[in-house]
């Protein structure tokens, strides 16, 4: 087991990090920017490491300076948490040839699972069902229009690079096809580095359901089974819940054995995320794979009762999977998780500054990850993530009753937060109903703006 890790990364997640190896005996090293100072995890971490000034690229995204800390603490692993350095095979490179240990699969599964046409193929290969899509890149707005007239509007054209929403765009008509098309390579350039795009037919209305996995070096995968993400603002996730309402037991078993086989075939270690897209006719198609630890984990932990973290960390430490999970996975109840954002909740606008009271709210089947506290900041170089609000309860209807009352009792004052927002669809008949898909924050936001015209 290692002795010492470096958490490569902030604010919740570097807190989560850091829970787990308290639990497993390890010690932990944090690493922070000016302007994380006085942080959570710099105060709980056994080591700390300013590397730079509060600017991302200069910071977190600075892997010669996240290397020389991890050198000079004399770490055994690092563990990228998500976003920032997580799914960047070169990272993970650079990590291994310095003879630490990545806690995350190996560089070249994250740069097949990273190169979005590779994926798609890799996965049509091993039989995981996919969207009719492009043949790799597409090179030109020549080539898009050709292959539009295959298989007709609407389609989606996404960044080979990356992901999260950025270089996206969705062509209903072959007229928006060629400023659609200079627009999401444009974007996908300045935020990847790459500017590639590949396309898909798109699927009008559809749900957003992730299965999660865990894999060891001896071959053995298991999906722990779904969470379905729908609830989302321009492709980034507000709230998640597991089970998924539209899942069945079949599929469920179908989806999760298919998975396991796939990804054992290609080798893949640790945690992943493999997400689908499900059609009304409840068929799901894949569009990618998350190569690390989710925002959303914590769904899964609260109806599994598996500690996703502590796993990721006894994988990367050559434990076999049964061993780490310690007999069989069985389910039970219904959890949901509230993304507590620093923004206005209409406007979505961000809102760092000084948090002047904080009470997050308590009792019986909730749990709260957050790095934020009274009189702590919110810097505005960050992502505005400032909590997840989970809960658990016997059945969904006893879910949204309980992440109702929390949202009630969450005191948050100083700054905006989504806390309104979330209070707003857990009212929402369509919600309590499980009438949801990807477009549902648009329809809300034009309910809300009918019924106040009325």
């Amino acid at each position: 087991m290692f002795k010492k890790i470096l958490v490569a990364n902030r604010g919740e997640i570097a807190l989560r990090v850091i829970c787990a190896c308290k639990e497993l005996g390890i010690r932990t090293v944090a690493i922070y920017s000016e302007a994380d100072r006085n942080s959570l995890p710099v105060r709980f971490a056994d080591e700390a490491i300013c590397i730079g000034p509060p600017q991302i690229s200069q910071s977190y995204l600075n892997i010669p300076a996240v290397i020389s800390a991890a050198e000079i603490a004399n770490v055994e692993a690092i563990h990228p948490g998500y976003g920032l350095l997580s799914e960047n095979a070169n990272f993970a490179e650079v990590v291994e040839t310095c003879g630490i240990k990545f806690i995350g699969p190996s560089p070249e599964i994250i740069r097949l699972m990273g190169e979005k046409e590779k994926a798609r193929a890799a996965m049509k290969k091993a039989g995981v069902p996919i969207l009719p899509g492009s043949d790799g890149i597409v090179a030109s707005e020549l080539e898009a229009a050709e292959w539009t007239h295959q298989v007709g509007f609407p389609v989606i054209i996404k960044a080979s690079a990356g992901g999260g929403g950025r270089g996206m765009r969705i062509v209903r008509s072959e007229q928006e096809l060629p400023a659609l098309f200079k627009a999401a390579s444009a974007e996908a350039a300045a935020a990847f580095g790459n500017g590639d795009l590949y396309m898909e037919k798109y699927v009008e209305r559809p749900r957003h359901i992730e299965f999660q996995i865990l894999a060891d070096a001896y071959g053995n995968v298991i999906s722990l089974g779904e969470r379905e993400c729908s609830i989302q603002r321009r492709h980034q996730k507000l709230l998640e819940e597991s089970p998924s309402t539209r899942m069945t037991p079949e599929l469920r078993e179908q989806i999760g054995a298919i998975l396991a086989k796939s990804l054992s075939a290609i080798g893949y270690v640790n945690a992943g995320t493999v997400e689908f897209l499900m059609d009304d006719n409840e068929r799901l198609y894949f569009i990618e794979m998350n190569t690390r630890i989710q925002v959303e984990h914590p769904v899964t932990e609260m109806v599994t009762d598996v500690d996703l973290v502590k796993s990721q960390i006894l994988l990367a430490a050559g434990e076999r999977l049964p061993d780490v999970l310690h007999g069989p996975i069985l389910p039970r109840g219904h959890a949901i998780e509230c993304r507590i954002n620093a923004e206005h909740p209409e406007k979505f606008t961000p809102s760092a500054g000084k948090i002047t009271a904080f009470h997050p709210p308590g009792g019986t089947g909730v749990r709260i990850d957050t790095a934020a506290y009274a009189e702590g900041v919110i810097p505005p170089y960050y992502d505005s993530l400032i909590a997840k609000l989970v809960v658990r309860g016997k059945d969904r209807d006893e879910a949204i009753s309980r992440m109702a009352r929390a949202l009630e009792m969450f005191i948050v004052e100083g700054i905006y937060t989504t806390i309104p927002l979330h209070r707003r669809i857990l009212a929402d008949p369509d919600f309590r109903g499980g009438r949801i898909d990807t477009t549902y924050i648009e329809k809300l936001f034009a309910t809300g703006k009918k019924e106040s015209a009325a």
